[in-house]
């Protein structure tokens, strides 16, 4: 399977979300790996709840598949109840972490500068931080999306260095995809897609711009994944729904 036209390695990551018991996930990881053993040139990552980390990291352990965290806390350790650290995600076989999702920004109040501090100790315990941003419908229909983006990117990533920008994962998700079954189409999702690598490109210079990835993210599905990999700055996509399915993850893998 080819990679996206840039060269980049393209990259899907299943975001599980609040989903599958030990159970459920031991058997997606079964069925995944004995109808697709090898997702060829995609890198593909799980991103499953704390508690099913472990499961998967003893079927995925010596495959291509890699293992993601859907969040962390920024402190190493301490008196913090219920938070995860990234030295934890490591010691339980993550390579990825998402941060900055949208339903953790406006669910739980995170903000871009929580964001910030949370790249900071992803990079620093050697994960690959997917960091999510987006705009809400409301800011899209007052044609505030680039401010939008340029504020998130800006401050989300405001302790980065250009030497760090390679392992960045961008996941651009419009809040108003996400869940919905309406998915930007193509060209929206190229537009600021194009738009974030030219941020990038201002501040971290052209040739860390142009080895970060950036992935789609809202409502993507087997029917709608090709036509949004085609496009010159999409380097994937950040599955909800559609990877919570084996057959549908394995369409999404193999969609070309």
């Amino acid at each position: 399977m080819p990679n996206n036209p840039s060269g980049r390695q393209s990259i899907i990551a299943a975001n599980w979300k609040m989903n599958k018991t030990l159970e459920e996930a031991g058997q997606f990881a079964d069925n995944l790996l004995n109808r697709c053993p090898d997702p060829g040139t995609i890198e593909a990552v799980i991103a499953a709840p704390f508690t099913a980390l472990s499961t998967l990291r003893s079927r995925l352990r010596a495959t291509p598949f890699r293992l993601a965290a859907q969040d962390l806390f920024w402190e190493p350790a301490g008196a913090y109840t219920g938070e995860i650290s990234a030295a934890m995600l490591v010691d339980v076989g993550c390579s990825h972490v998402i941060i900055g999702h949208s339903e953790r920004r406006q669910g739980f109040g995170e903000t871009d500068a929580m964001a910030d501090k949370k790249v900071s100790a992803a990079l620093q315990a050697g994960l690959h931080p997917i960091v999510c941003i987006g705009e809400t419908l409301d800011e899209r229909q007052a044609g505030q999306t680039f401010d939008v983006l340029k504020r998130q990117i800006q401050n989300s990533l405001a302790s980065c260095s250009a030497d760090v920008m390679p392992r960045i994962v961008l996941g651009y998700e419009p809040l108003w995809a996400i869940g919905t079954g309406v998915s930007a189409t193509p060209q929206q999702a190229q537009e600021a897609h194009s738009y974030l690598r030219e941020l990038l490109a201002q501040r971290w210079g052209t040739e860390a711009a142009e080895a970060v990835r950036v992935q789609y993210g809202g409502s993507v599905n087997p029917d709608s994944i090709a036509a949004l990999m085609a496009e010159e700055d999409i380097d994937g996509a950040l599955v909800g729904g559609a990877s919570l399915d084996v057959d549908s993850f394995i369409q999404l893998l193999t969609y070309s």
